[in-house]
């Protein structure tokens, strides 16, 4: 959502009541497992409000020092640009920008990070002390319509696309967007699919239309992967999420839904709260003309006045169950959109935080095997099978 909020700390036992000998265990097992979270929106946070990651820091959701409390090993980087910059016609210049910013922030602490860009580098560099950095790219308006720039991209070290963000773009309709311009992939869009295919690159379905989502399923010859969604059977109506259905299907295509923390998209309530929040303001910008820079700092500073309620943990844990009942235990996984949502469930406030979700999941009867599947062990292995279809 690339709406972050202020750092207020690991709550880990405030309102939790986590059995002291049971999280003990949890963060034994987060070192232990590897821990991959698939969407972090640092990068768009860092443009906004400085701040040396490399060391304990009070802004934002992640650091190296919490990342490394919290047993995280390796993080998708969200290479998010907003769907204004498609008009402005700036939006490959954007990326490239902030694609310099995340190998900045390697070459600055060689010693706390370093990138990556295929499985094998996460598992080589497990162990190490180091967070591996990856990164994604959030709206592919960048590609500007030509595959040569997916190519480029993929050069930068661009491993998955998430094809659209709150608009409608060049390449597929969006879940946000009401007034759907394509019914579903744009006739680039359905090239896109394929080329990614080719490359061995991971094709996102978050933030897109379900009509969108079928015809990615139906075209793409691998696994698809949404990297920051939910489970729509908490919150009827949200279309960001993905119903029953069309996770079943995600599943039977080889795929994993990696869930988002964000309190929006784990309950009923919160979500129309946002949503009810969201249309009113699109309505203040639209009443005071705003564009460009002036619109993005009008929306930030209302976002931030918003009030909504808060998830638990615990309903992180929910969608975790629900997907499994659905599908197993081989196609869930973490993309909690740290930076990039306002309003976090208690427990789980920051990076920091993964052994309180790891409690929660032990104390529901997951196996240590378990939980190193969701921690990252399905993610990987999706990913190693798109590459591998792409190499044969």
């Amino acid at each position: 959502m690339a709406q972050a909020g202020l750092n207020t700390g690991c709550q880990e036992n405030a309102g939790l009541r986590i059995d002291p000998a049971l999280l003990e265990r949890a963060r034994q097992l987060a070192r232990w497992a590897l821990i991959v979270d698939t969407h972090v929106d640092t990068p768009y946070q860092l443009a906004r409000v400085q701040a040396d990651i490399s060391q304990r820091t009070d802004k934002g959701h992640f650091d190296y020092v919490r990342a490394r409390e919290g047993g995280l090993d390796a993080v998708f980087m969200a290479v998010y640009v907003d769907s204004e910059h498609e008009d402005r016609g700036d939006a490959k210049a954007f990326a490239d920008a902030a694609i310099d910013a995340v190998e900045a922030l390697a070459a600055q602490s060689p010693d706390k990070f370093v990138l990556g860009r295929d499985p094998d580098d996460i598992r080589r560099n497990f162990g190490a002390e180091k967070v591996t950095l990856l990164m994604g790219m959030e709206n592919g308006a960048p590609l500007e319509g030509n595959l040569d720039n997916l190519r480029y991209f993929h050069g930068r070290g661009i491993r998955y696309i998430t094809l659209c963000h709150s608009k409608c773009n060049h390449i597929c309709d969006s879940s946000f967007d009401e007034h759907r311009k394509w019914r579903g992939l744009s006739p680039f869009g359905r090239d896109l699919v394929a080329a990614m295919n080719d490359m061995g690159m991971v094709v996102d379905v978050s933030h897109v239309s379900d009509e969108t989502f079928y015809q990615v399923i139906e075209r793409s010859r691998t696994p698809v992967v949404a990297t920051h969604s939910g489970c729509r059977h908490f919150t009827p109506g949200f279309e960001r999420n993905m119903s029953d259905e069309m996770i079943g299907v995600l599943a039977a295509k080889g795929g994993v839904i990696q869930i988002n923390f964000g309190s929006i998209f784990l309950k009923a309530g919160v979500a129309a709260q946002f949503q009810a929040f969201k249309k009113q303001l699109e309505q203040e910008i639209a009443g005071k003309g705003l564009a460009g820079a002036d619109k993005e700092a009008y929306a930030d500073a209302r976002w931030k006045q918003g009030r909504f309620d808060r998830a638990q943990v615990g309903d992180v844990a929910d969608h975790i169950d629900h997907v499994v009942r659905l599908t197993g235990i081989d196609h869930v996984g973490l993309g909690s959109d740290f930076d990039g949502v306002a309003n976090l469930p208690v427990g789980l406030e920051d990076v920091s935080c993964y052994p309180n979700l790891i409690a929660e999941l032990l104390r529901r009867g997951y196996t240590p095997p378990d939980i190193e599947k969701i921690a990252g062990g399905n993610f990987l292995r999706v990913w190693r099978e798109i590459m591998d279809a792409a190499e044969d």
